[in-house]
């Protein structure tokens, strides 16, 4: 019986923990994708070109790393938010070229509504079914050697079927890693910091909405 108390108190305690991690996670994403938008609107505004693809890697990984070294103080904060803003501002060259496309604005909503609709239907798969989807993690390891690897290719050589299929790609990796991330947080089988935690889905729904935006560019010959 008194196994039987500590069990329950253990799986009670537990859930609290996670859903504590879980409300400030989204707290956090959402401000972190707010501050995006915000610089990626100063970047268009100051009519910014797009960045060279080392300058854009170095800045990424760089603050990316940041993230991971201070995730655990107060200045976790300030390097998710210097890190996402980054992001950001990269994205606003991109989002000015297909704004002077003649349906450009059309395929930037779509892309926008396309990412926010499959981003809470697979938050709602993870958190309503209690599923763990902790076995993707290899997929997911695997999928971002290929993915990279391709997309270095795709540079490198220039094939549009390449590209195509990258993008693709992403979309799957970008789906997969909101499942696991958002199962890690509920079943708490490896993450328990809501730093760490937002950096993950931020990053997934930063690929999943370029991606989707790449493919509804190539389906409508722009």
């Amino acid at each position: 019986m008194a196994y039987h108390d500590t069990h329950v108190a253990q799986h009670s305690s537990q859930a609290v923990s996670a859903n504590k991690v879980l409300r400030n996670t989204y707290a956090l994403l959402a401000m972190t994708l707010l501050f995006s938008a915000v610089t990626a609107g100063a970047a268009m505004a100051m009519g910014v070109e797009r960045m060279n693809i080392f300058v854009f890697f170095i800045g990424a990984y760089g603050l990316m790393f940041l993230v991971h070294k201070t995730a655990n103080s107060a200045a976790g904060l300030l390097a998710t938010f210097a890190f996402t803003g980054f992001m950001g501002f990269t994205l606003g060259p991109i989002l000015s070229a297909y704004l002077a496309l003649p349906n450009g604005p059309a395929l930037i909503m779509n892309a926008l509504a396309m990412t926010g609709l499959t981003f809470i239907g697979l938050s709602a798969v993870a958190l309503v079914s209690k599923k763990d989807f902790s076995f993707l993690a290899n997929f997911l390891l695997a999928g971002a050697i290929v993915l990279i690897l391709a997309m270095v290719a795709g540079l490198i050589f220039q094939i549009p079927t390449l590209m195509l299929m990258v993008s693709a790609g992403f979309v799957l990796f970008a789906s997969a890693a909101i499942l696991y991330q958002t199962s890690e947080i509920v079943h708490r089988a490896g993450e328990t910091n809501y730093i760490l935690a937002t950096i993950t889905l931020y990053v997934s729904i930063y690929n999943l909405f370029v991606s989707l935006l790449a493919l509804l560019g190539i389906m409508s010959n722009d």
